[in-house]
């Protein structure tokens, strides 16, 4: 570097942020005084001192916290907000100028004679493999090639296999909730089989319980069945148990409570025994037939 860049150099102005800490630390002041007088925020203060730009908020947010900076130690605070819209200008033309584009050297790219060699050596090969595979066909082969087939075309189709018919899928069951409705006051457990309690209390008039779709095997225990209405989806159940009579155990899962909706079997019906036939009456005995003699002839004159 000669003489006259180090004297350019020296005359160029300090970054905004040096200069204003060189002037904070001839007052004998801290950031943490600085943040009390100006109310900027220190790691704001940070960075601009350090000239980390890129880690600061917008730039009309960052020029504004110079010049405040900047009038606190008694500068010029619209001349540094200028000088520092133009260091971060400078850091982001710099940040954002794409490299340059470097073309390719000539003498590296192959020759046209090149090209041309290695064009006319696949053209070599690829007759030599055809005049190869021609030899090796049989006459069927060479037949079926040049009626546009192959011998496997030519060959008897396979009859497809016959598809198995679909096996019946199982009715889907039926879509709802089990809820538990309260139409009286009355006491209600409901639980799993062997596990825990899903719900137990007293159940006002109105008051609704669904059993969730988790529940594996729910039972109820209640001593009115006449104060609760169960129900699957839309279709409400029967009591589950006459009135006033304690019911335990009782299932409330889907399919029990649907088969109580079921109509009873109703035995098949028993043919009654076909009647005797009518015995038939005798009638009156014929009467006798009498023979009759034959008249003779007349006699002949």
């Amino acid at each position: 570097m000669d003489q006259g860049e180090i004297e350019g150099n020296e005359r160029l102005p300090p970054r905004v942020g040096d200069r204003l800490a060189a002037v904070r630390k001839e007052q004998g002041l801290s950031l943490d005084d600085v943040v009390q007088r100006t109310r900027v925020p220190r790691r704001h203060l940070e960075m601009i001192e350090a000239g980390n730009y890129g880690a600061l908020p917008a730039l009309p947010y960052s020029a504004g916290f110079v010049k405040t900076y900047a009038q606190m130690l008694g500068l010029d605070g619209a001349a540094l907000s200028r000088d520092f819209r133009a260091e971060v200008g400078q850091v982001e033309q710099v940040r954002n100028t794409p490299a340059p584009f470097e073309p390719a050297d000539p003498a590296r790219m192959p020759s046209r004679l090149l090209a041309f060699v290695a064009l006319a050596v696949a053209v070599l090969l690829a007759a030599g493999y055809a005049l190869w595979r021609g030899a090796g066909m049989n006459a069927d082969e060479r037949a079926s090639l040049a009626a546009g087939t192959s011998v496997e075309q030519a060959a008897p189709p396979v009859a497809p296999k016959s598809a198995p018919p679909p096996a019946a899928t199982a009715p889907a069951p039926a879509a709802g909730p089990v809820t538990v409705t309260a139409t009286q006051p009355v006491w209600v457990k409901i639980y799993e089989r062997g596990g825990p309690t899903l719900f137990q209390g007293e159940m006002a008039v109105g008051q609704r319980f669904a059993l969730p779709e988790t529940a594996f095997d729910p039972l109820i225990w209640t001593g009115r069945p006449q104060a609760i209405q169960v129900s699957v989806g839309a279709r409400a159940l029967p009591p589950l148990g006459q009135p006033d009579r304690t019911i335990k155990d009782v299932s409330l899962k889907r399919d029990a409570l649907l088969a109580r909706l079921a109509p009873p079997a109703t035995p098949p019906l028993t043919p009654a025994p076909a009647a005797p036939a009518p015995i038939p009456t005798p009638g009156p005995a014929p009467a006798p037939i009498t023979p009759v003699d034959p008249v003779p002839p007349p006699a002949q004159p």
